[in-house]
């Protein structure tokens, strides 16, 4: 069953082709053809799924020459990136059937949006670093096709050139990396790269191609200062936005995991993700909190998840990475096919009344609390034999829950609320551990384990766990504090992103092109 993974892409790839020769006309039945296709590339996943609890890992015989040509890797991490980029492109092509009826160029948008679904799909399933790189780049250019769905509009053209050129530094520094792991190791087969590797084998600067495979990360996921594209698409259509932010930018992480064994055999390339990871998780989630655009807040929290999913990369936490990409993309792709009716929803409310302000008091308790839950919850699932990344990444998660306790023990809280709070709380704990421990148990033999850490892991920690303490602190009292003059500066920084963007495009020059300027 290993060549289905391989052959995946195939249906997408010609419901697009039909769209683009035989453009059906509105309402006619071969608009669902991209919708079938992505269902029959979803059943051919969930039969290598099948294949894969069979008969284990594997990489299909390279149909080509000289280690140039297609295989597919079967193992947990393409099987799962399979399944859902196939589930999430159904979903993203039955919503644009329905969304984009009566658009004159539906067909074309439907075929773009289906290639883009079997690029994703090519590079998730590559068993050599030549395909890799064949979907990396082909992703860029169909996903481009996408952000021009409306060319007229200065915003997309602008929004669309960023995004080309950060792609071009992405695949460039991708090509550069796998040229190097070719000629480090002689074979283009990712398994076996990946095995000399972890063996401590191969030669060359293998640290320099961990480099350039975390620049093409970094860049690939818009992380902070390179995401200025990702907040700026919002003129292509509503689809367009949740196959971007639920699929497409999680190709970064997708490429850490992948090669993971290679970016072990480099700790100070893992420090610097790790570092680069944490900043944009802690800007980009303090600017989606300022925003008043919810697509435009919800790109901005797409900067956070895959900051926050680089740091787990970088803490060498693979399986919980794959698994936050995973969560990551479904829920992502949700919140914007549903933004429209949130905001009518939210629109239709009135304004609640007084809420319950948790006080220094009722803060500090929701530590002490959120901590003894933590150990009880951790020691129920063996924290003490688990490597001290994982239990940093817990301690990390477990501040989210502080905020959530604080507003149950504000003194004005009704019992009700506090009730709710705390179930919710040691939910949201216990399933932290027990989705670890499973992603933990089904990567094993696939991706490495967390090494025991040194002095540079450490000190990484702890800035990590610092960095976010504070910031739970901050969030958690906010109220306290929000009247003060400083806080109103300080949010029209944050809702400008700390300038970060506007500074990269005056270092890159100007992005917007002149009217009439053809692309």
């Amino acid at each position: 069953m290993s060549y289905l993974l391989l052959f995946s892409p195939l249906p997408l790839a010609a419901a697009a082709l039909a769209m683009a020769l035989f453009p059906p006309a509105r309402a006619h039945w071969r608009l669902s053809l991209p919708e079938i296709a992505a269902l029959v590339s979803l059943g051919l996943a969930v039969l290598a799924a099948i294949g894969l609890a069979l008969s284990g890992p594997g990489t299909t015989l390279l149909l080509g020459l000289g280690g140039v040509g297609l295989s597919a890797r079967v193992d947990i991490v393409s099987v799962a990136m399979t399944l859902t980029v196939a589930f999430v492109g159904w979903i993203v092509l039955r919503f644009s059937r329905v969304a984009l009826d009566g658009e004159a160029r539906q067909p074309a948008f439907m075929g773009w949006m289906a290639a883009t679904v079997a690029c994703v799909l090519l590079l998730v399933g590559a068993g050599n670093v030549v395909q890799l790189v064949v979907g990396w780049v082909a992703i860029g250019i169909t996903l481009h096709r996408l952000l021009l769905f409306y060319p007229d509009r200065p915003r997309a053209r602008r929004a669309a050139r960023k995004k080309a050129t950060s792609g071009l530094v992405s695949s460039a520094a991708l090509i550069a990396a796998a040229a190097l792991l070719v000629i480090s190791f002689g074979t283009s087969d990712i398994a076996t790269i990946n095995a000399a590797a972890r063996a401590g084998e191969g030669t060359g600067p293998l640290w320099l191609a961990a480099l350039f495979l975390a620049a093409a990360a970094i860049l690939k996921s818009a992380l902070l200062p390179t995401h200025g594209w990702l907040t700026e698409v919002m003129e292509a259509p509503t689809p367009v936005s949740a196959l971007l932010h639920a699929g497409v930018v999680n190709a970064g992480g997708f490429l850490l995991i992948r090669f993971a064994d290679v970016l072990l055999a480099a700790p100070g390339v893992l420090a610097f993700l790790a570092l680069v990871g944490g900043f944009s998780a802690l800007i980009g989630a303090a600017v989606a909190l300022t925003q008043p655009a919810v697509k435009t807040a919800l790109a901005w929290s797409t900067c956070a998840q895959m900051g926050f999913m680089v740091l787990q990369c970088g803490l060498a936490l693979f399986p919980l990475a794959l698994l936050h990409i995973v969560a990551h993309s479904l829920y992502k792709a949700h919140a914007f096919l549903a933004s429209g009716g949130a905001v009518r929803e939210v629109a239709s409310i009135r304004r609640p009344g007084p809420v319950a302000v948790p006080g220094l008091g009722a803060v500090t308790r929701a530590f002490g609390l959120a901590l003894v839950l933590y150990l009880l919850a951790g020691l129920a699932f063996g924290i003490m034999s688990k490597p001290p990344q994982t239990v940093a990444l817990g301690a990390i998660l477990i501040f989210g829950v502080v905020y959530l306790m604080a507003q149950g023990l504000a003194d004005l809280a009704p019992r009700a609320l506090t009730w709710r709070t705390a179930a919710m709380s040691v939910t949201a704990t216990v399933a932290y551990f027990a989705l670890q421990h499973g992603a933990t148990w089904l990567s094993v033999g696939t991706l490495p384990a967390p090494p025991a850490p040194d002095g540079l892991v450490w000190a990484t920690i702890v800035l990590a766990l610092a960095s976010f303490a504070l910031a739970a602190v901050a969030q958690t009292t906010f109220p306290l504090w929000a009247g003060h003059p400083a806080t109103a500066g300080l949010r029209v920084h944050l809702m400008n992103g700390l300038y970060l963007n506007a500074v990269s495009d005056r270092l890159s020059g100007r992005w917007t092109p002149k009217p009439g300027a053809t692309q």
